[in-house]
C-alpha cells in the first residue's frame, strides 16, 4: 500500500477524532478538564472582549538539531498575518481563538488555527505589564504534507504591555525535523 495514502488515512482519522471531541455535548463531560476546555472555547467564541491582529515575527530552527546545509536553505522570516478574538477571565488569564497564515520553513504558505490559553502574571505595580505561560490546541496544514489537517498541541509563552503581546511557541521534533522556535506579535483592539 502506498505510504502517502496510509499517512493521509491516519491523519484523516486523527483529524476526525479531534473534531468529534469538540462537539461532545457538555453534559457528557461535566466537571472534567474537557468540559472546562470546551466551555472556555465556547465562551471565547460567543463573548469576545477583544479582537486581535497576529503578525508572525520569526521562526528559528534550533542549530543543535539540524545539519547546517538544511538551516542554510530554510526560511526563518515567516511573512503572514492572522486574526483572532480573545477575552480575559475572572482570574486575569488570557483565552483566544485565532486563524493565522505564514510562510513556513520551505517558504510555502502554512495556515494554523485554534484555541490558546495562558496563565497570566502581572509582577509589577503597573497592571499593563504581564507574563504568560500556557498552551495552544488546534490544526495546521503544510505543503510538504499535502495540506492534510494536522492536530497540534503546543506550549505558549508571552510577554506583553498594554495592547501589544510578543507570543511564542516551540515545536519539538527529532534531528533535522521540528525543533523550531516560532514567535509573533499579537495586537489587541
Amino acid at each position: 500500500m502506498n505510504t502517502v495514502f496510509v499517512n493521509k488515512k491516519i491523519l484523516w482519522i486523527l483529524f476526525s477524532l479531534f473534531c468529534q471531541l469538540l462537539v461532545i455535548p457538555a453534559h457528557a463531560a461535566e466537571n472534567t478538564w474537557f468540559s472546562d476546555f470546551t466551555g472556555n472555547v465556547k465562551q471565547t467564541w460567543q463573548q469576545p472582549e477583544h479582537y486581535d491582529l497576529y503578525v508572525p515575527a520569526i521562526t528559528w530552527h534550533a542549530r543543535f538539531a539540524y545539519d547546517k546545509e538544511k538551516t542554510d536553505r530554510y526560511n526563518e522570516r515567516p511573512w503572514g498575518a492572522g486574526f483572532g478574538q480573545s477575552r480575559w477571565d475572572e482570574n486575569g488569564n488570557w483565552h483566544g481563538l485565532y486563524l493565522m497564515a505564514f510562510k513556513d520553513s520551505f517558504n510555502k504558505w502554512e495556515p494554523i488555527g485554534g484555541y490558546g490559553w495562558e496563565k497570566t502574571w502581572r509582577p509589577l505595580a503597573d497592571d499593563n505589564f504581564r507574563l504568560g505561560l500556557g498552551y495552544t490546541a488546534g490544526l495546521t496544514a503544510r505543503d510538504n504534507w499535502h495540506y492534510i489537517p494536522i492536530p497540534v498541541l503546543l506550549p505558549l509563552a508571552s510577554i506583553g504591555y498594554g495592547p501589544a503581546t510578543f507570543q511564542m511557541t516551540y515545536i519539538p521534533g527529532t534531528y533535522n525535523n521540528g525543533n523550531v522556535y516560532f514567535a509573533w506579535m499579537r495586537f489587541q483592539f
